[in-house]
């Protein structure tokens, strides 16, 4: 193919976003087809939120493992095995005789599918300039989001037609289809790839761009000096505390309405893709806002910051009104509130790796923020069963107040208006707010 491909970070970002469809449809048919699932092979809510934790455990280990792993491999080859292996990982669900094969297999899956979130992240700050990087992360969160959304109705839809089995089988292939138009479309990096136009390549190395959206490039420390800087801890920290937030409602909500309200596979598939429309609109416009105030004079810090504690004030009394949600509709339209603000939060704090620092550390930082957001989601996982015997009150209300801590983590530790330069270089503050 000769020629160039005008917006063509915008292509790669969408393909990226439809990669992360995948992963949430993936993910989530267990949890749809739990009711299913637990009566073929004898298990029981224990024996889920084991399963959960051992997805959690993998999926911290992969964030990490895999955030190495595209920063030596890169972008392209990162995703090719990230994708690969969590598309054999879930077909193989269909096999599935036992609890052992199952928690197996919910190892590798997610294992593998931790690769999308540092692939993404890295490929945003590679692509993208300062003031379109929420924006650009805000479509692959989407993505997070439109997964979910079409997953629940999906995969009941399937279940209903060819059982639980061949729906695993199925869906597995997605991600193998998916490979075809990665590997012909990302060609290589923006320095590198032989259909960029050059107008294109200069806009995303930020020529042109002046104060708030001109980053210090070149600082990108190794593992040990970059856990001594603060802003590394502001990411890890406020992950700690939100993410679980998110992984709540996307390990648990199916369970939630099948115990509270008595839902079966289908009143599951009806309902539990309400929540994440709100997820997907947060995150356009998390993106959106943060990258608005960039171009009318803010630093790009700063603007994250504000809009992380926006997301924050939507989060905390959604959560606390859904503790006492007596319907399934309410409920579900205040969860879609929680997620629309968890969304604005996150789809900012997840960008901060290419705003604080530069080159080979993003993909490094965004698999360690990964994994500490897997460590609070771990101590939420193993509290549910205990929480939620007399009903899920308590485990909202406990979400509700870990929401101040990890926006205070942004403020605490992150609280700066420039990139971090390297201890032998002097500090150059952003022009801005």
């Amino acid at each position: 193919m000769a020629g160039k491909i005008r917006g063509l970070r915008w292509f790669i970002i969408g393909l990226i976003g439809l990669a992360t469809v995948i992963n949430y449809i993936d993910r989530n048919a267990l949890a749809v087809m739990w009711p299913a699932v637990s009566k073929d092979i004898g298990a029981d809510k224990a024996d889920y939120a084991l399963l959960v934790t051992a997805f959690m455990v993998a999926y911290a280990v992969g964030q990490s493992l895999f955030g190495r792993v595209l920063d030596v491999i890169g972008t392209r080859m990162g995703f090719v095995a990230s994708i690969f292996f969590w598309s054999v990982s879930i077909a193989a669900h269909a096999l599935v005789r036992s609890l052992g094969l199952l928690g197996f297999l919910r190892v590798t899956l997610g294992l593998s599918e931790a690769g999308n979130w540092p692939g993404a992240v890295k490929a945003n700050a590679a692509w993208f300039p300062p003031a379109e990087r929420a924006l650009a992360q805000g479509i692959f969160n989407s993505g997070a989001a439109i997964g979910a959304i079409i997953s629940a109705p999906l995969v009941a839809l399937l279940y209903e037609a060819i059982g639980w089995r061949a729906t695993f089988l199925l869906i597995g292939v997605l991600g193998i289809l998916w490979l075809v138009p990665w590997l012909f479309l990302y060609r290589g990096e923006p320095g590198a790839h032989p259909w960029l136009s050059e107008a294109e390549r200069a806009h995303i190395a930020g020529e042109g761009e002046a104060g708030p959206l001109q980053p210090i490039a070149g600082y990108a420390p190794g593992m040990g000096q970059l856990l001594r800087h603060r802003e590394t801890w502001a990411i890890l920290v406020s992950r700690f505390f939100l993410d679980p937030v998110w992984w709540l409602f996307v390990s648990w909500l199916p369970i939630y309405l099948a115990e509270t309200f008595g839902f079966d596979v289908k009143q599951i598939g009806l309902f539990a893709w309400v929540p994440f429309v709100g997820a997907m609109l947060g995150s356009l416009l998390g993106g959106w806002a943060s990258g608005m105030l960039i171009r009318r004079g803010w630093s790009a810090l700063r603007a994250r910051q504000a809009i992380i504690t926006i997301g924050g004030v939507i989060m905390l009394p959604a959560l606390l009104l859904t503790a006492m949600a007596a319907t399934p509709l309410y409920a579900v339209l205040l969860i879609a509130v929680v997620l629309f603000g968890f969304q604005i939060a996150i789809n900012n704090i997840q960008t901060l790796p290419g705003d604080y620092f530069a080159g080979g550390t993003v993909g490094s930082l965004a698999g360690i923020g990964g994994t500490a957001a897997v460590a609070g989601t771990l101590i939420t996982t193993w509290l549910v069963p205990v929480m939620t015997v007399d009903g899920y009150g308590p485990i909202f209300a406990l979400s509700a107040a870990i929401v101040p801590l990890g926006v205070l983590a942004i403020w605490l530790l992150g609280g700066r208006t420039a990139p971090v330069a390297s201890p032998s270089t002097p500090i150059i503050e952003e022009a801005g707010l």
